[in-house]
């Protein structure tokens, strides 16, 4: 910017008879719009698809089946980082409903037959969302504003309490969970582990990916990015930003509804876990690790935690977590932001909402 503004000038001044050279100026101008316009994210997001796409047919059948299943946490890191990169809202349960709608289409299968692709997923979708927009409701619907360390205790404690209910509820398999869960299938073909199942789980991951990026990038998106910065700001200007808040939460359920539910057939068994507090706290880990706020962050987050995990367990297997532990504290403490932020500047990161204004053409004389 600076050295546009300082050709500009020398352009204005290199005539001597004090007229502009309005030639050079536009040549300037139409420069300095490139560079800015030059963006980063939709190279990052490329990349990561194109490697994503590319990955079966050099991984082996035990890797393909462990992608399939980062993939699955992508997309459940993904809930995460609309509520609280995008909207500033610190849910530690996000996991209630990851775990809720893998229980309910496990019951779905067992009890009822009940596999079909095209019912279960709708079926676990709006599990997530009929348990975010409850506990939602209840915790940011108040009569005064909610704070962050309210809403963080409450879904936290939300997380905590359907552990202790599903390990105790015998219906639910209590300690053992549901084991053996039928396939999905579609029509007479059951998805099993493999190039099938990755696949599937890949496209679901980049129209919700689209989705998201649309919705971040509205107005909508916008009202939701001035919310994290000044909430006070937001409601002067007319915004009702709890309920802004309650439709972000709600949305981050549904979708991690739709990922708890992948996540029960792909393994093809639930287990309190899914619902409790260790899976809740080690989504805000994914998205920490990656950056928040970007989504593709979120992504990048998961892959690598999960890849770094999977290698160390399996080299060091008996302090493997302590050098994970110490790797994640080293990023957060000099990289705050994130990985991505190594190649994302703050500005991309924030977004561009609105048209691009029209240039402005000089009349002839």
């Amino acid at each position: 910017m600076l050295k546009f503004m300082g050709a500009a000038k020398q352009a204005v001044h290199a005539d001597a008879g004090g007229e502009i050279d309005v030639s050079v100026v536009e040549r300037t101008a139409a420069a300095g719009r490139a560079t800015a316009e030059r963006k980063i994210l939709p190279i990052v997001e490329g990349v990561v698809l194109v490697a994503a796409l590319l990955a079966p047919l050099v991984l082996q059948d035990y890797l393909t089946v462990f992608a399939t299943r980062v993939i699955i946490l992508a997309l459940f890191a993904l809930s995460f980082d609309l509520v609280w990169g995008y909207a500033g809202i610190m849910s530690f349960g996000q996991a209630l409903f990851f775990g809720s709608a893998g229980y309910g289409v496990a019951l779905l299968a067992r009890d009822l037959d009940i596999t079909n692709i095209f019912l279960v997923l709708p079926a676990g979708t709006l599990i997530g969302l009929t348990f975010a927009l409850l506990l939602g409701g209840f915790l940011l619907l108040g009569r005064h504003p909610s704070s962050v360390i309210f809403v963080s205790l409450g879904t936290l404690t939300g997380s905590y309490a359907a552990d202790r209910l599903a390990r105790g509820w015998y219906y639910l398999g209590g300690q053992n969970g549901i084991p053996s869960i039928a396939p999905m299938s579609l029509g007479g073909y059951d998805f099993t582990e493999g190039p099938a199942f990755y696949y599937l789980v890949l496209g679901i991951l980049v129209v919700v990916y689209l989705l998201c990026r649309f919705l971040v990038r509205s107005q909508f998106g916008l009202a939701l990015a001035g919310l994290r910065e000044n909430e006070q700001r937001i409601a002067f200007f007319g915004y009702k930003a709890q309920h802004l808040k309650a439709i972000i939460f709600t949305i981050g359920g549904a979708i991690a509804g739709l990922a708890g539910s992948l996540y029960a057939f792909h393994e093809g068994f639930v287990w309190p876990n899914m619902v409790g507090v260790v899976v809740s706290t080690q989504v805000v880990l994914y998205v920490l690790f990656g950056g928040s706020g970007t989504l593709i962050g979120a992504v990048i987050g998961t892959v690598i935690v999960e890849g770094v995990s999977f290698w160390l367990s399996d080299n060091y297997r008996d302090i493997w977590p302590i050098i994970l532990g110490l790797l994640l504290l080293l990023v957060i403490l000099f990289r705050p932001l994130g990985l991505i932020s190594f190649v994302l500047g703050e500005r991309e990161r924030v977004g561009s909402f609105g048209a691009k204004p029209k240039e402005k053409r000089n009349a002839a004389p």
